[in-house]
């Protein structure tokens, strides 16, 4: 039996120390749409059915109880790391909104496949990536 199909990813999460450092980046910096500003997490509009969970860390290691059932505790230590998908022809305006707004590019990534990535972190240090295709077998535009 073959596992049931995926449609794609629905969420990714990142944790941060302080959520209004968080939002003055993804909101003010990246341009991103709060849609949840709960205590313990901001969620944002990444792209089509697409979401940014921001937790607050430390704050979400226990299981919440809601009316629709138990939602089970997360956590993470450390800087973790997630992709935005560009276009070819957006890295090069990125470069300079990057730099204008004095968000340091730690480093340029010119992949096998052609593609570029541009890496930074946010106020936490968690690594943010901006990819343009062809990288992955399945990311060619």
């Amino acid at each position: 039996m073959h596992a049931p199909q995926i449609d794609g990813i629905l969420e990714t999460a990142v944790y941060v120390d302080d959520m209004e450092a968080a939002h003055g980046f993804y909101s003010g910096v990246l341009g991103l749409e709060r849609m949840v500003a709960g205590e313990r997490l901001y969620a944002y509009d990444a792209g089509p059915a697409q979401t940014l969970l921001v937790f607050h860390r430390g704050h979400t290691g226990e299981d919440v109880e809601t009316e629709g059932g138990t939602v089970p505790g997360h956590d993470t230590t450390g800087h973790s790391h997630f992709a935005f998908r560009i276009s070819g022809e957006q890295v090069q305006p990125w470069r300079d909104y990057l730099t204008e707004n004095g968000i340091d590019i730690i480093s340029e990534v010119t992949w096998p496949a052609g593609g570029t990535s541009l890496y930074f972190n946010d106020p936490d240090g968690n690594v943010l990536e901006l990819a343009a295709a062809p990288l992955w077998p399945n990311f060619l535009s």
